[in-house]
This record gives C-alpha cells, sequence and structure tokens, in this order.
C-alpha cells in the first residue's frame, strides 16, 4: 500500500520499476520530472486515478475529487484547463443511485470549474473486483493566458529560465506561499471512514482551484505551484527543494492549520503536514510579491486563510522546520501515506 502512496516509497517505484521501461521523448515538461502535468508542443496535459474510501463523506465524494483533482493539477501548471474525459470501473452490485449521485456531483463540478467532460470510458467488473467504483480522470489544458505577465513580473526580480510553474523553479530567497489550512481532507475522510467522530467539525476542502490560480498568475511573480494531495504539504516542499537543489526554512507557527484538524492529529499521533489536501495550492513566488499575492488570495473564500510559511533558502540542504519554541528539525516527506485510500 505505501508504494502507491505518494511519498517516498511511490517514488522509488516509480524510479525505478517504471519510468525506466518507458521512451524518454525531448517534451517541454517530460515524464521524467514528476510534475503534476506533462507539456507536449504547449499542450499540458495529465492524468489521475481515484479509489477513495469510502465513495461518499464529509464534504465531497469521487466525483467531485475525481474533478478538482485532474483540473488543479493542469491549473498549477500555469495552463487553463480545457476537457477532461471520465473512465469508470464499477463494481458489479454497486446500487444505481449511487451512481447517480456520483455522476451528479461529477456534473456539478465540471460546470463550476467550467471543464466539460467530452469523452469517456465504462467498465464492469465481478463483485469483490473494486470496492464500489474507481474512476479515472484525464484533462487536457493551453497555456494561461496571463502565464507570460505573470514570468514577466518574476523576471523583473530574478532570472527565472521555466516558462512553466514547475517543480524545479524555486531559487534562494523566493517566499513560500500556502492558500489555506492544511490536513482538512484527509482527516475528514479518516474522521469518517473510523468513526472518530471529527467529521462533525471538518470537512474535506475539495474545490476546482483554476480561478483562484488564474487570479495570481494576473498579479504576477509566481515561480511554482504545486496541489499538496498525498504526503501533504511535507512531500510537495521536499519535491521542490530536492528538484530544484535549495533548502526551505519553514515557520511551524505560520503554517495554518485549523483547530480540529490539530486536536486530531494530535489525539491520533499524525502530522497535520503530512497529510492529503485537496483545495490547497502551495505557491512559491518571488520575495517582493509574497505580500500582494497573499492579500489577493485573501480576497477569495478558497484563499481566506493563506499565509507565507516560509522561504527558500542556500543555509540548508534539505526542508527545515523552525518550531514553535525556537528549535529546528528536518521536515521529512513521509514514506508512505499516513491515511491511505483518500484520494
Amino acid at each position: 500500500m505505501g508504494d502507491g502512496a505518494g511519498g517516498e516509497l511511490m517514488h522509488e517505484l516509480l524510479s525505478l520499476h517504471i519510468i525506466p521501461f518507458l521512451p524518454q521523448f525531448p517534451t517541454e515538461v517530460p515524464l521524467r520530472s514528476f510534475d503534476d502535468s506533462a507539456v507536449v508542443d504547449d499542450v499540458v496535459f495529465t492524468t489521475d486515478g481515484h479509489t477513495v474510501k469510502p465513495l461518499v463523506f464529509p464534504g465531497g465524494d469521487i466525483g467531485s475529487l475525481s474533478v478538482c483533482g485532474t483540473v488543479n493539477d493542469i491549473a498549477v501548471m500555469g495552463a487553463t484547463p480545457l476537457a477532461m474525459a471520465l473512465s469508470m470501473i464499477l463494481e458489479e452490485g454497486l446500487e444505481i443511485d449511487m451512481l447517480e449521485r456520483i455522476m451528479k456531483s461529477i456534473g456539478q463540478y465540471s460546470e463550476l470549474a467550467n471543464v466539460p467532460v467530452v469523452t469517456g470510458d465504462t467498465k464492469v467488473v465481478e463483485s469483490g473486483a473494486v470496492e464500489g467504483m474507481v474512476i479515472t480522470t484525464s484533462a487536457i489544458g493551453k497555456r494561461n493566458a496571463y502565464m507570460d505577465h505573470n514570468l514577466r513580473v518574476a523576471r523583473e526580480h530574478r532570472p527565472v529560465t521555466s516558462n512553466w510553474l514547475t517543480d524545479d523553479n524555486i531559487r534562494d530567497g523566493d517566499a513560500i506561499i500556502v492558500s489555506g489550512t492544511l490536513g482538512d481532507h484527509g482527516i475528514a475522510l479518516l474522521s469518517f471512514r473510523e468513526g472518530y467522530g471529527f467529521e462533525t467539525e471538518v470537512k474535506s476542502d475539495i474545490a476546482p482551484l483554476n480561478r483562484l490560480i488564474e487570479d495570481v498568475l494576473k498579479v504576477g511573480g509566481a515561480v511554482s505551484m504545486k496541489d499538496p494531495t498525498r504526503g501533504g504539504f511535507a512531500n510537495a516542499i521536499n519535491e521542490w527543494s530536492s528538484k530544484s537543489g535549495v533548502g526551505v526554512e519553514i515557520e511551524e507557527t505560520a503554517v495554518p492549520i485549523s483547530g480540529p484538524v490539530q486536536n486530531a492529529c494530535e489525539l491520533l499521533g499524525l502530522d497535520p503536514m503530512t497529510i492529503g489536501n485537496e483545495g490547497k495550492v502551495v505557491i512559491g513566488c518571488v520575495p517582493d510579491m509574497a505580500e500582494e499575492i497573499v492579500k489577493l488570495l485573501r480576497r477569495n473564500p478558497l484563499g481566506k486563510d493563506a499565509a507565507i510559511v516560509g522561504k527558500a533558502t542556500k543555509k540548508y540542504e534539505r526542508v527545515v522546520l523552525r518550531t514553535e519554541v525556537g528549535g529546528r528539525r528536518i521536515l521529512e516527506p513521509p514514506v508512505g501515506d499516513p491515511v491511505p485510500r483518500i484520494c
């Protein structure tokens, strides 16, 4: 299970047993870069499989999750998602009412994101072969109309070599921003699934972020973006540090985490920074634009808790967390996923 959880074990599985057997074509953002989407001849493309348990949970379901996760993977590259493909594997015996509920959710979130489902495929397998349903969504996008302006603003402050918001764009001094509270999705789903009771206070943060991200591009100065899904913020920020070859210092007290999520994590022995999110974006930007970006984010309900949480620095070679009491510790990426089957 850990091999598919988005942490170090999954990275090892991909690096050693999957990627080496695939031809490496000279695309602008290639498969081996492990970014959220690929770029081929200026077309941005991504695909995502969803095997969440249970199918419906506080704040969302597998349908809304599949739409938003795929839309957000396109948007964080600096692209506008245009259309989606939807593939479903259904378990024999799945109730039609449940199927229709999920399809209604897919339709609602597709309309909310303004990204239509234009093609798809459906299979039914024998009872027990899957749990309810598995959904795979793919999407294509084109370069966002404001990306050139965004990078032009960034280049007024420092050199920027990539034309996309890839993981390897972080440089010494760049500010690190999160768009809101961390850990809501994973804790909401875990609590509901296991009956811990926190679901009355915590709901999943599932949301399409393409419009919010476009607003950031209008302001300008962003150099990297990532939606911290499996492995959470800790995994996302470690990917940036590793791929960019620069350390990152995070201020623990600046990281927004809601009280109920913090309480749940303390009770369950979990680190909220390793818990998956489905409606948040991590933004790396040139430092002079950080305050303006945060002000913009906070004007949107999806970014009302946005905060600057740290900066890239050559002082370190890894991600370092400056703790509430003033000490420092390494913020490790998770080996597996502390909350499996959440996306």
